[in-house]
């Protein structure tokens, strides 16, 4: 329980800061996560017409933020589309293309920065890695000294157990953290089906 909820704060803080399944993607030194690294999605293969790109009116608007949000379920997000469809039909292709592409650019966008936010995470592990490393060499060489400095030594030891303790805790962490960016993905491809639906005859 301990793991998801710092799992979740995780992803807060990774999706606030600034700016896919396969095997670990060992050309990126920077991603630690099992899934390959994507970090461009293709709206195209998702939705399968052309879309002109057109502004959307306040309700479109509105649909698109509640459908975007990964709390509102996709049983949930139906919902609010048939609502919709029912309130403003009839809406033609590329009304509801251009609903897609909406939320596609937001979901994106999000799933970019958490991708962006993994990359600094990990160089954060590898620096505390070195810190660990360090310490215990510091440590090794203290013991084989004439006089070793016995409260050094103890410092060290703390500071490593502490270090190791937080290492491991964010290591758990982040096999949740590197699952989202493809639970994104999917949902994305998911919310084109529900509007693909919708599409008139």
């Amino acid at each position: 329980m301990r793991a998801a909820s710092y799992a979740f704060s995780l992803v807060l803080c990774l999706t606030q800061a600034p700016g896919l399944a396969g095997a670990t993607d060992f050309s990126d030194p920077d991603w630690p996560c099992i899934q390959r690294k994507v970090e461009n999605l293709s709206a195209s293969l998702m939705w399968p017409e052309p879309i002109e790109p057109m502004a959307l009116a306040p309700a479109a608007k509105e649909l698109v933020e509640v459908v975007s949000l990964r709390r509102v379920t996709l049983e949930e997000a139906e919902a609010h589309v048939r609502a919709f469809i029912a309130k403003n039909a009839p809406l033609d292709g590329q009304s509801l293309g251009n609903i897609f592409l909406a939320v596609f650019d937001k979901i994106a966008d999000t799933r970019q920065r958490l991708i962006a936010g993994i990359a600094r995470y990990s160089r954060s592990q590898i620096a505390l890695s070195s810190r660990i490393d360090g310490s215990r060499v510091e440590m090794a060489k203290l013991t084989r000294e004439k006089n070793p400095d016995f409260d050094r030594i103890d410092k060290l030891e703390e500071q490593v157990d502490w270090d190791e303790r937080i290492y491991r805790e964010r290591a758990q962490a982040l096999t949740y953290v590197c699952e989202t960016p493809v639970l994104l993905e999917k949902r994305l491809y998911a919310i084109a089906q529900i509007l693909l639906k919708q599409m008139p005859d």
